[in-house]
């Protein structure tokens, strides 16, 4: 048995922002009565990605977004600059990070470990709305 829904994540912009209970908001209709199940995540952007990682000291998510300027820095010779020199930086981040996650689903929660946390790693430093789609498994 599925389900599945499409929903926006709050505006932000450029840096590693919890978002656990954003989610949560919108999934609790689809985690009820699922006793052992999977949570599929897809955030449908380019500029943007999903990852699992330490919910509670706000520290790693900087250094999170600092490691990632180190290994793909803004100052490179980027030639896909459309949409500003963030464009193509963006992009090579998404595809590093990654456009999905998947939780486990125990009991109608997500069997998630102690310390973690679902994480949007937004790449672009003007504010975006960035829409996800939740699918649960059975």
């Amino acid at each position: 048995m599925g389900w599945q829904k499409t929903f926006a994540l709050e505006r932000r912009s450029k840096g590693c922002h919890l978002v656990t209970d954003e989610v949560l908001s919108q999934i609790r209709p689809g985690l009820q009565d699922v006793k052992v199940g999977m949570l599929y995540l897809f955030i449908q952007h380019t500029s943007a990605a999903l990852t699992i990682n330490e919910n509670y000291d706000p520290d790693v998510r900087r250094d999170m977004d600092m490691a990632l300027d180190k290994i793909v820095p803004e100052h490179l010779n980027w030639v896909h600059t459309d949409e500003g020199p963030d464009d193509s930086v963006s992009h090579t981040k998404t595809s590093l990070v990654g456009t999905s996650i998947c939780v486990p689903i125990t009991d109608g929660r997500l069997n998630l470990g102690t310390w973690q946390g679902i994480y949007l790693t937004e790449f672009r430093h003007a504010p975006h709305t960035r829409r996800v789609v939740a699918t649960i498994l059975s």
